[in-house]
């Protein structure tokens, strides 16, 4: 770990290889080893790393994904002309960490290099609505504005960046350094992981010595695990823990609703919805509560969510999609 930090990998590299796979740090020194794969520009290498590393998570009682892992291996696979994989990916740890700014900017980092520049403008923005004081983000985001011609709303975001003290000047954005801008995520969270002791699952109880306000999003990413596995009860268990500690924690309350959805207890999901939102807006889970009132045969209520989500996020397709369903279901509704 020591030369791990001093990024002197090969020395890294060595030691890491000799930590027993049954010690409980053994998980941490391959995803280090994955991480130094990239410093070291080794992409294959770094694929086949992280991907055993899913493998093994997956045979494991966690038996869910974990986003850190999912990033890296993301930026492997795109390095190694696998783009359409490392997209997947990187939607799957936005989806599992809906609080991560990183993701979101690896995605519009993606589209930028791709020559989607209004697709990369929305994962920007994304990332600057979980991290409002990122520089970086802040500057791609006003120059992908610029090059899908959006110039008002890349003026816009000029003014609103001068709005928070120390953010000026933002970076330059240089072309030629896309390539080397992905953020590769260099530590692993092993909260919740507690190799195959006492449950199939994750533990909900926080380790020894957290502090509340640590627990509670140690705790969301149980419950994505434990949803991501489809494991329904251990994933209302662990929302509902870190609602305990943490009342106003909207992704805890997303979170159990797309758990009390699964469980076809509508009324309850919609209600852990509506909460989240209170906390914070989101268009996707707006989505989601469309979805819940379309299941109740509450259309109207359903097309406003949908109309709402889309004027937080015009390009978001899920949010299209649904309404052009529902569009299409009651052609005499209003458009």
């Amino acid at each position: 770990q020591a030369s791990f930090t001093r990024r002197d990998c090969s020395t890294a590299i060595t030691w890491f290889a000799r930590v027993p796979k049954t010690h409980d740090r053994y998980l941490e020194s391959v995803f280090s080893t994955g991480v130094c794969r990239l410093w070291l520009n080794q992409p294959d290498r770094a694929e086949e790393v992280f991907v055993a590393l899913e493998d093994r998570l997956k045979n494991s009682a966690a038996a869910g994904d974990l986003p850190e892992i999912l990033n890296n291996l993301a930026i492997a696979r795109e390095r190694n002309g696998k783009t359409p994989a490392a997209q997947a990916d990187l939607l799957r740890a936005v989806d599992l960490d809906p609080e991560e700014s990183d993701y979101p900017f690896n995605l519009g980092m993606l589209a930028l290099r791709a020559g989607d520049f209004p697709g990369a403008a929305a994962r920007f923005r994304e990332t600057v609505r979980r991290q409002p004081d990122d520089p970086e983000a802040r500057a791609f985001l006003i120059h992908s504005l610029e090059r899908a011609g959006q110039k008002t709303q890349a003026e816009a975001e000029r003014a609103a960046a001068a709005e928070i003290p120390g953010l000026l000047p933002l970076p330059s954005v240089k072309p030629e350094t896309f390539p080397r801008l992905d953020r590769v995520k260099t530590e692993l969270d092993t909260t919740a992981l507690l190799e195959d002791i006492e449950t199939a699952g994750l533990s909900s109880t926080p380790p020894a010595g957290s502090s509340p306000a640590a627990a509670s999003p140690s705790l969301d990413r149980a419950g994505r695990r434990q949803l991501s596995a489809g494991h329904l009860p251990e994933a209302e268990r662990e929302f509902r823990a870190a609602l305990a500690i943490d009342p106003r924690d909207p992704a805890a309350h997303r979170g159990l609703g797309e758990v009390l959805h699964r469980l076809q207890r509508l009324d309850e999901a919609a209600a852990e919805y509506r909460a989240s939102l209170e906390i914070r807006d989101s268009a996707t889970v707006r989505t989601a509560l469309a979805r819940v009132y379309l299941e109740q045969k509450k259309t109207d209520l359903a097309r406003q969510e949908l109309e709402k989500a889309l004027k937080l996020a015009p390009n978001y397709a899920g949010a299209k999609q649904l309404l052009q369903r529902l569009s299409a279901a009651h052609p005499g509704a209003p458009q």
